[in-house]
């Protein structure tokens, strides 16, 4: 076949229906294929509950997501809530009792102890799905990705909201205590448990804008917290259900875990085969919750996508400056050789679900600008180094690359330190910076550009021929961070 005719080949097979959900480049599985591009997913999303919150109008958040050129979004899908304004103002996960809608439908018995009726867990809600699958198809008409989070570990408040808690369903399923609730040992909920999965897998199966994903931070509310053995017991069995419950269905889509405990323990599935995206959360470590800085270092040889899928959140749990504080942890992990990065948002609620405020536009511009410097790589050839700089980087720098050796280097540097008391996100230190940078790269001819990840300017470009080994390259001055661009000319 003549290779001219080859695109109206490719337009007819997606005509037709024959359509791949997002998967892994089979050229660099670090990163995705999305509508037959190679793809970075990077986002900043509103609180998991744009779905089962009816008060949320959704459009108005899946168009400021698109204006910005991001491209992946992530949603709870009913087994765990939250009850109203939990945690910060405005939580979208925390609905008023006549806005929450979720998988099962109500039954005719009142008693519902957040108010209403109770839940029939042999029924499903109708309007649930209807609402769950417009998401779904206004997401991927806007080229975002839905990852869709079965559960999150559930909290002692959050425990008795849900429709699998034995007061709350007509079947008396759930007599146990939160810390057991998302364990495998009480049959009768983990048998719930799975066919909520199961349907909801079923369900989404026809689209290709779809990833999904086991349960967040399995073991790491409660005092004690679940032990890590049987929430990982729990979490490898959701994996099997997803995968079984596909296995008849035309499409088989993306399977996330998240990584708690240590490398290779019970809640490590990195290296599962049915597991495809490994989850982090936080800059480096957060309880049991390794860090997505953390996992380049020590889960990257998998090769499958390393997703830091939750940050502190913004604005309230940061320190110092949060718009900042914000950028640098999604250019240090995505620069790094992150596959997936999203940033968790409070300006978005259901008083504002476009986020429309001055702070927020600064944090969607640089997650734009972000996208648009990967976006000028070949990155699908390049990989984690941290060997190109040889020496230079000052105390206080957090600083990784990518490259492909001799042809094309990606550098992220930021002056920072960890949030006083713990390791999930960043504080900044401004100041007035330059900083020389001695750099190892083969004999060629090379560009340089120099960006600033606030604005997206290049603040200075040099071109140069190199005879091989060691050169000094001396940064912009600067008031946080700035990241460099090198490609062989």
């Amino acid at each position: 076949m003549s290779r001219k005719y080859l695109p109206f080949v490719e337009l007819l097979f997606i005509a037709q229906g024959h359509t791949q959900p997002i998967k892994l480049h089979e050229a660099n599985p670090h990163y995705y294929l999305f509508n037959n591009r190679p793809t970075i997913l990077i986002t900043s999303a509103e609180h998991y509950g744009a779905v089962v919150n009816k008060d949320f109008d959704y459009v108005p958040y899946l168009d400021a997501l698109k204006s910005y050129g991001l491209n992946y979004t992530r949603i709870y899908a009913g087994a765990m809530f939250e009850p109203q304004g939990k945690f910060i103002k405005g939580n979208p996960l925390g609905p008023k009792p006549w806005s929450l809608v979720v998988p099962w439908a109500r039954s005719d018995q009142p008693g519902y102890l957040f108010g209403g009726n109770k839940f029939d867990l042999d029924k499903w809600d109708p309007a649930y799905f209807a609402r769950l699958k417009d998401f779904i198809a206004k997401a991927g008409e806007r080229g975002i990705v839905v990852e869709i989070c079965f559960f999150n570990a559930q909290y002692s408040d959050s425990w008795l909201i849900s429709p699998l808690y034995y007061e709350n369903n007509v079947q008396d399923v759930g007599k146990c205590d939160y810390q057991d609730a998302q364990t495998m040992k009480h049959a009768d909920l983990a048998r719930r448990e799975s066919a909520y999965v199961a349907k909801i897998t079923q369900e989404v199966n026809s689209y290709d804008n779809v990833i999904l994903e086991m349960c967040d931070e399995a073991p790491d509310i409660g005092f004690p917290p679940t032990p890590l053995a049987e929430a990982g017991a729990w979490v490898d069995h959701l994996t099997e259900v997803v995968t079984n419950a596909e296995r008849n269905l035309p499409k088989k889509h993306l399977v996330a875990a998240q990584v708690e405990g240590p490398v290779g323990g019970p809640l490590d599935l990195s290296g599962r085969p049915n597991v495809s995206v490994i989850i982090t959360q936080y800059v480096w470590q957060a309880g049991f919750q390794m860090g997505g800085m953390r996992a380049l270092e020590l889960e990257y040889g998998h090769n499958k996508p390393i997703e830091f899928n939750e940050t502190d959140w913004y604005p309230v749990w940061y320190k110092g400056d949060a718009v900042a504080d914000s950028r640098v942890e999604a250019w240090e992990f995505i620069v790094g050789g992150g596959g997936s990065f999203n940033h968790l948002n409070g300006r978005f609620t259901a008083e504002d679900p476009a986020g429309k405020t001055p702070d927020n536009a600064q944090i969607l511009s640089a997650l734009r600008n972000l996208r648009e410097f990967m976006y000028s790589f070949d990155f699908l050839k390049m990989g984690p180094d941290r060997t190109f700089v040889v020496s230079g980087v000052p105390s206080g720098v957090f600083c990784r690359g990518i490259s492909e050796t001799g042809k094309q280097y990606a550098l992220y540097h930021h002056h920072s330190e960890y949030k006083p008391g713990s390791q999930s996100s960043y504080v900044v230190t401004p100041g007035s910076y330059v900083d020389n940078l001695l750099f190892n790269l083969p004999a060629g001819a090379y560009k340089a550009d120099w960006v600033d990840p606030a604005s997206g300017k290049v603040l200075g470009t040099e071109t140069f021929i190199h005879q091989g080994g060691d050169r000094i390259f001396h940064t912009p001055e600067h008031a946080v961070d700035v990241a460099l661009r090198i490609k062989r000319a």
